[in-house]
């Protein structure tokens, strides 16, 4: 019977969650599709498209962050209106509201984007005076530039995406970007090697192709919601008529989210050059666990949006209960994938392992990606439950305790255990994912009593306007 409850109350939270993390596993197909392009072109042409790509997400999830929060305003508005007309309809109020929102946020988006791209511009010149080999610089430069066309279009369709997210319709969303990830291959392919009458641009085509995408999948997702009658109404697209309160309440949001997002990208790219120093086996193994765990980690960014969202929803009605709930729900949910994961992960590691290896070095990096696999599977549990801890903040309005708890977690807690552990301890490899693992841990903990703290100062009201 409590099974049979659990499942039924699960329900809202999967619907919305899972076609966020397929959205996101989309993504991730996106990327692994440039990857293989480019290994067409040469080892040169791999080093330089991944040091491209590499910078390019690094400013896109950043960018991304500052408009993250309009789900949670749009699920806000939706709230509140429920809890006045005690229906699911939306009173004037709120349509007001969430046109006011969306209008705001495409006027934050455009000027984001662009400042993005010029930074994105910027830094392509700038890498020279950081090293890097100039052969593979002028492989990256024109490929970086290419990347920066698309940020804008990029971020329309988050704002529309979280839009539609916040009025939990976002399947339509889905479907989309899965189809973009056909077009994003052959759009490699026509600006690579000039198919169809397309110019041939080598590695710089795969950034157009990119660019190209994001417009194109913009463009469709914004058609599809003009003719959705529960959204086409509330879609307005004119940032010129921008009210700046709500201008400056994304950005109050979105910047410490942004900074959220590129403090946890920064730990792990510390990560990466510490197990770097430990030589090229090394590298190579902790660079397969973690797009093995990367993949994974999309189901936990499912939940964590999707907890944020009802979250934002019942709290705008002061139902403390069922946020409490719904936090409950989303940490069982995203426990049980981990433990199906690390379940895996231990009964048949070279499963999980090969598909990711190149044969002539399996025997090397094997043995050492099985050691941090196992650890992973912890690291799995605690990056999870942080995850889900920053977007139950986010659904109560609070992101900057959000950001700030991530810096003690991350830097104040796990790059001093990693550094001490690898090379105090001499644990080398396994050490980095040991202090990644205390990291994440002191940072969930810290999050979860947080959000617990916060939703006690929350005045409880009683209403008839369920989830």
């Amino acid at each position: 019977m409590k099974m049979a409850s659990s499942l039924r109350d699960s329900r809202p939270l999967v619907a919305l969650a899972a076609p966020i993390a397929g959205i996101q596993l989309a993504q991730v197909a996106l990327t692994t599709t440039d990857l293989a392009m480019m290994g067409l072109l040469g080892v040169q042409a791999i080093a330089a498209g991944g040091l491209a790509i590499t910078l390019y997400n690094q400013v896109r999830t950043m960018c991304v962050g500052m408009v993250t929060a309009v789900g949670n305003m749009v699920a806000g508005a939706v709230g509140r209106s429920e809890s006045r007309a005690g229906t699911d309809h939306l009173d004037n109020r709120a349509e007001d509201e969430i046109r006011h929102v969306v209008r705001a946020a495409f006027l934050v988006a455009t000027i984001v984007g662009l400042l993005a791209g010029g930074a994105l511009v910027g830094l392509s010149y700038s890498l020279v005076w950081f090293g890097q080999d100039s052969q593979i610089l002028e492989l990256a430069r024109p490929m970086m530039i290419a990347l920066s066309f698309g940020l804008v279009p990029m971020l329309w369709l988050n704002v529309l995406r979280q839009f539609a997210v916040g009025m939990r319709r976002p399947g339509s969303l889905l479907w989309v970007t899965i189809g973009s990830v056909g077009v994003n291959a052959l759009l490699n392919g026509a600006f690579i090697f000039g198919w169809l009458g397309f110019p041939t641009l080598g590695l710089t085509g795969i950034g157009f192709a990119t660019s190209f995408v994001n417009l194109l999948t913009c463009g469709a997702f914004f058609l599809i919601v003009r003719r959705d009658s529960h959204l086409a109404p509330l879609l307005s697209i004119q940032g010129w008529r921008a009210d700046m309160a709500k201008v400056r309440e994304i950005l109050r949001l979105g910047i410490p989210i942004s900074l959220t997002y590129g403090s946890e990208a920064g730990l792990f790219s510390v990560a990466a050059l510490v197990m770097g120093s430990f030589g090229a086996a090394t590298l190579a193994a902790h660079n397969v666990v973690i797009q093995l765990t990367y993949i994974i980690f999309q189901v936990t960014i499912g939940l964590s949006h999707g907890s944020s969202i009802l979250v934002s929803r019942v709290v705008s009605k002061g139902d403390v209960e069922e946020a409490k709930r719904i936090a409950r729900t989303a940490l069982m949910l995203g426990a049980s994938v981990m433990g199906v994961c690390g379940v895996v992960y231990l009964v048949a590691p070279k499963l999980v392992l090969l598909p990711f290896l190149d044969p002539t070095e399996a025997a090397e990096v094997l043995p050492i990606a099985k050691t941090v696999l196992l650890i992973a599977i912890v690291q799995q549990f605690m990056d999870c439950a942080q995850n889900i801890g920053v977007g139950l903040l986010r659904g109560l309005g609070n992101t900057k305790s959000g950001f700030k708890i991530t810096l003690v977690g991350y830097w104040a807690v796990g790059l001093p255990v990693l550094v001490v552990f690898a090379f105090g301890f001499g644990l080398h490899g396994p050490g980095v994912w040991l202090g990644l693992c205390a990291g994440l841990a002191v940072t969930a903990t810290l999050l979860l009593r947080r959000f617990d703290r916060d939703l006690q100062l929350i005045q409880p009201v009683r209403t008839a306007a369920l989830i």
